[in-house]
Parts: C-alpha cells; structure tokens; sequence
C-alpha cells in the first residue's frame, strides 16, 4: 500500500510517499512561503515524479499535533480534503512522537522541542530499545525550566531537536546538569518520511475517517486566550 504522509505542523512543509518498505519520495522545504502556497503543489509534484496515480494511494498520514494552529489547519484541511477525494482513511501520528522517531536508534533520551512561543516548547521524551521506540513521555506543553529541571532529575544524556532549539539552547547549557547534545542539521527538524514510516508501524485501528480527524493542538491559541480576557492583539502562528 502507497501512503501519502504530510507534516505543516511547524516552520517546515514536508511530504512524503512510502510503499511497503520504500521511501518513494520525499519533498521538504523550509521558507518564508506558507504551507497553503506549498503542500498541494508538494503532493503533485511528488506523485509526478513518481508516476504515481492518487488512486494508488491507500492511506494519507498527517502530523496531527501539536504545532503552529495555522500549520496544522493547513495540514488538516489537506490531509482531510485528500481522504474524501480519495476515499482513504487518515492516519493522524502525534507531531513530538514523529521527529524522534527521526532520530532512530539514538543512545539515551530523545527530546524533540518546537517553539511554543512565551518560553515554552511542545516536546516529549523518548528512548529506544529492543528495536522499538519507548514513549517515556507523550508530548505536551512546558516552561523550558521545568523541562531542564525534569531531565536533571531523569539522569540521562539527552538529545534534542526541533525548531526550539535554536531558541533556547543556551539557556538549556545553563541549566542542564546532564550530558546534552543536540541533531544535526539534516536531522533537526520535521520531516514527513519520519510520520509515514511510523503511521505505518500503527496497527489498522489507528487510522480514521477523513472527516472524523482533528488536530491536536494541547493548549488554546493567543486568539482564544486574548478573547476570553477581552484583548484583542495580532496573534502568533505558535499561539
């Protein structure tokens, strides 16, 4: 089966097709463009590229969450507007879980970062063992000092990704008291392989409905928050 997998969920867009055990092609751009003007172009050039007809497709997998509210609208709405046209279920694969799954194979902990504007990140910790990944703990929202002070108190190296890291690395230097070292530059940010590759290690229930799939997005958005304390300021794409 042919899985067309998606992630808008950050500053980057990516796209990727995967059959069985191939990475087919994969597409990922990071610039000022936004995701509305790349991702559709993204899919068709791909399945071009690949002489693939979309009815080939099996399954959509999408990066569901968290990540810039615009982004992931952008991302839903692709990834919901495709399954309908395709008749295909969607595969949603949680943001955070996907960029570690990118680093497969890595010693220690695993901790993706993206930027969660007011000196918080979306992140999660992550090992590998035994030829899988371990969910140590599933993705959520945190003050970058109580995210310093947890993996302190975990004892163990650690190795960070995301777009967060370049926001915060030197105050995670400051703060962090275990061996810490961070991606490489073709490593460090979201790609959409990494979802396919992982949607694909799910089992059949975790997929659903094109129109039943909903971002995740863990807190609410400087919009809403701003609306119920009556203030009205030009929002964040993060917030």
């Amino acid at each position: 089966m042919k899985v067309l997998a998606l992630d808008s969920s950050g500053l980057v867009a990516s796209c990727a097709l995967l059959e069985d055990d191939r990475l087919l092609a994969e597409y990922t751009v990071d610039y000022k463009k936004t995701h509305s003007q790349t991702l559709l172009p993204m899919v068709d050039e791909i399945c071009r590229m690949t002489e693939t007809d979309p009815a080939e497709i099996g399954a959509v997998a999408i990066a569901g969450g968290p990540g810039s509210f615009t982004g992931l609208r952008i991302g839903a709405a692709t990834a919901k507007g495709l399954g309908l046209a395709l008749q295909v279920p969607v595969i949603p694969v949680p943001t955070v879980d996907a960029m570690a799954y990118g680093l497969w194979g890595a010693s220690g902990l695993v901790c993706p970062m993206m930027d969660a504007r007011r000196n918080q990140v979306y992140t999660g910790f992550y090992r590998f063992a035994d030829g899988a990944m371990e969910v140590v703990k599933e993705q959520w929202a945190e003050d970058v000092e109580e995210l310093a002070r947890q993996l302190n108190e975990m004892g163990e190296p650690v190795t960070f990704l995301g777009d967060g890291v370049p926001v915060y690395r030197k105050k995670l230097d400051a703060l962090l008291t275990v061996p810490a070292q961070y991606a490489p530059l073709h490593l460090s940010r979201q790609r959409a392989a990494s979802v396919g590759a992982l949607a694909m290690t799910y089992p059949a229930e975790r997929a659903v409905s094109a129109d039943a799939f909903r971002p995740i997005y863990l807190r609410k958005s400087q919009a809403e928050r701003e609306r119920e304390a009556g203030i009205h300021t030009k929002g964040s794409m993060y917030d």
